[in-house]
């Protein structure tokens, strides 16, 4: 389970028109001790490219170093997976585009040009064809007959009925969740053979069985549901010689040299249990690496690698690859860890019914880390925290590992714009709160979301694991539920208790303030007028927002002020909003632990999905002044060994890349290991 940055995370909320300004950098970017670093790339559309710094590289041994180099090779290795498996055309279409880009010899000065050099641009950002947040297809700013005109200059081989798949409404949305569609029926993400029904996908898995009830396997996390020329459904799985293999062989190559320069024994067991899990696609080998990862918490060098999470499938089963090379930071990780050393008293003093919580909270740990590589479903847009695994039996009976990706929440407050917060905040005690606790506060709601909000609660005996019981809901509720444990605690004498804040009650009024206005306007900016909200995040925290909203106007909790034309929310009693955020988190924990799916729909339809028309149009003409992009994410440094007489690794250098293009296309040359068709 990942965090991603809100549109609200930080001081500088949200922001911005889209803006067709193509600000690329074209010096060499240094980061030498003295001189300041350069974390903006680029900007396009609603896009902005950063970089971030691998702060303590130097501090790292050789071995250390080349257990992070094979590890981050071994991530971007699976790069194509994640493209594959967002739209079945995806790698015909980079190729095309690529081709086109590099070898065009037109005239680059007309619009139709610079809008076909944005397009490929939102397209290497979301790993394809769909936008990366809101699911719909891109909309390319060129026609179909000056596309047609660039692929015959270049003499560009692409099928003509995918060329106009750019252009119609063929495949429009990457991941459909209403059910009134189809949840098959209306999404391309490349996990299901088209014509496969959802009625059919679940009688398909009730027919399995696992040796022990109460460890149920993650069925279908690593495959591809198909037809065999019989009719019936089977799995294709991606594996060593199945599906993907050529880029899982790749991956293993690189897996197998981290092995060798493993920190300890249980490092080296965990990381042997993966290739094992690659090459066989053996169910039992992947909770047997989940729990060794989980068990190997010594050393300063970490990683997630894997199909993993499963916002991308509408029906919850499959995972999409990722990879993320991490390396500790000892001094926030000894400040944060008091968090998942008391995990088992914020269990125990939640508002959750005395059945529905863990008696004995195992296993939680906590570090902030200092991020190396990213790939696939985090990279180029990259979550701020992580908690793993997410197999609820392995979270109960062994606990999870919960990090805070350090520098990129240091990356985005260094490179977020001004004035946003003056803007939407209602008065000035909101801006002087922000200003002064923002920043902590997005870092404990980080931690207290990932550590205590996805290690919370139980489910009850005998119901089934939320994407059997919720569905389509299951990722929405799970994040909303973890906010809320976070939300729950921000505003409590127990955070001053234990060191992490000098005021409680000054920081979780900041929190709340912001919490709201993201929840209710600001993270709208990311939505074209009149869309519904679609993204699980983007919806709880609407959800969260809306009911306590609601469900405090007889008290006045939290109340909408109108001035100037403007609207703004005033949170009236922070106490009663406190209890309220209490009353949501039990319904929700109760919802998963009775796998409630008619309460779990209603809470978040109601709620979560539908966006007020008027307050949307009012934030995007109020953000117009602002030139920031609502979207973020990232190029990967460079990890550059340097080779001695003998051929062995000397050193290894961090550089930065120059431009987004040329990170893209290097990552396409060097690790373009899936045939085009898989």
């Amino acid at each position: 389970m990942k965090l991603l940055k809100s549109a609200g995370f930080f001081m500088t909320i949200a922001v911005s028109v889209v803006c067709n300004a193509q600000n690329e950098k074209t010096t060499t970017v240094k980061s030498a001790e003295n001189t300041p670093f350069d974390y903006v790339v680029e900007q396009f559309s609603d896009i902005k490219v950063l970089r971030y710094q691998i702060t303590g590289w130097e501090n790292l041994t050789l071995k250390e170093q080349k257990l992070v180099y094979f590890l981050t090779q071994a991530g971007t290795s699976g790069r194509d997976i994640m493209w594959d498996q967002n739209y079945r055309h995806n790698l015909k279409i980079r190729k095309a585009l690529e081709n086109i880009y590099q070898n065009y010899k037109g005239d680059k000065n007309v619009p139709d040009w610079k809008n076909f050099e944005i397009y490929l641009k939102r397209v290497w950002f979301s790993n394809g064809i769909h936008h990366h947040y809101s699911n719909e297809k891109i909309k390319a700013g060129f026609s179909l007959a000056y596309f047609n005109g660039l692929l015959k200059n270049t003499k560009t081989t692409l099928s003509p009925q995918i060329a106009e798949i750019l252009f119609n409404d063929v495949d429009s949305k990457k991941v459909n969740l209403d059910s009134s569609k189809g949840l098959l029926e209306g999404s391309s993400i490349n996990f299901y053979e088209k014509g496969i029904t959802q009625k059919e996908v679940e009688a398909f898995y009730a027919k399995k069985t696992s040796l022990d009830a109460k460890k149920p396997y993650s069925y279908g996390i690593n495959s591809k549901l198909v037809r065999n020329s019989k009719g019936q459904l089977e799995e294709k799985v991606w594996k060593s010689k199945g599906m993907y293999g050529a880029a899982i062989d790749k991956m293993i190559y690189w897996l197998e040299k981290a092995q060798s320069v493993a920190e300890n024994k249980k490092q080296a067991d965990a990381i042997t249990l993966l290739v094992s899990f690659y090459k066989t696609g053996s169910l039992k080998t992947w909770d047997d690496f989940n729990i060794a990862w989980l068990q190997a918490t010594d050393g300063n060098i970490d990683y997630i690698n894997g199909f993993v999470e499963v916002y991308n499938d509408p029906l919850g089963y499959r995972g999409s690859y990722e990879g993320i090379v991490q390396i500790k930071d000892f001094d926030m990780s000894k400040k944060m860890e008091v968090v998942s050393k008391n995990a088992q008293w914020f269990e125990d003093n939640s508002p959750l019914l005395p059945e529905h919580k863990k008696k004995n909270v195992v296993g939680v740990s906590y570090k902030t880390v200092v991020v190396a590589g990213e790939s696939g479903d985090a990279s180029p847009s990259t979550p701020i925290g992580v908690n793993l695994p997410n197999a609820d039996w392995i979270r109960a009976d062994y606990g999870s590992k919960s990090v805070s990706l350090g520098n990129i929440i240091d990356a985005y407050s260094k490179s977020g714009g001004k004035g946003k917060l003056q803007e939407f905040a209602n008065d000035e005690e909101e801006i002087r709160l922000a200003e002064k606790y923002a920043e902590l506060g997005g870092k404990l709601h980080t931690s207290l979301h990932e550590v205590v909000g996805h290690a919370s609660g139980q489910i009850n005996p005998g119901v089934g694991t939320p994407k059997e019981t919720l569905k389509n809901y299951a990722s929405t509720l799970e994040e909303g539920r973890a906010d809320l444990v976070g939300l729950f605690y921000l505003y409590n004498p127990k955070i001053q208790e234990l060191g992490l804040v000098d005021n409680w009650k000054d920081l979780g009024m900041q929190c709340y303030d912001g919490y709201i206005r993201n929840g209710l306007m600001t993270q709208l900016v990311r939505l074209e007028l009149g869309a519904n909200i679609e993204e699980a995040h983007m919806r709880n925290r609407q959800w969260v927002s809306a009911w306590v909203y609601e469900n405090g106007k007889k008290d006045n909790v939290i109340e909408m002020v109108s001035r100037n034309g403007k609207t703004y929310f005033n949170i009236t009693d922070y106490d009663k909003l406190h209890d309220l955020f209490g009353q949501l988190l039990k319904e929700v924990q109760r919802i998963k632990s009775e796998g409630d799916f008619e309460a779990g729909k209603a809470l978040v339809e109601n709620y979560g999905v539908k966006v007020d028309q008027k307050i949307h149009a009012e934030v995007l003409e109020r953000n117009k002044q602002f030139p920031d992009a609502p979207y973020n994410g990232f190029v990967n440094p460079v990890l550059v060994p340097k080779l001695n007489a003998k051929g062995e690794i000397s050193s290894i250098v961090v550089e930065q890349p120059k431009t987004f293009a040329e990170q893209m296309l290097k990552y396409s040359k060097n690790f373009g290991f899936l045939p085009l068709e898989n």
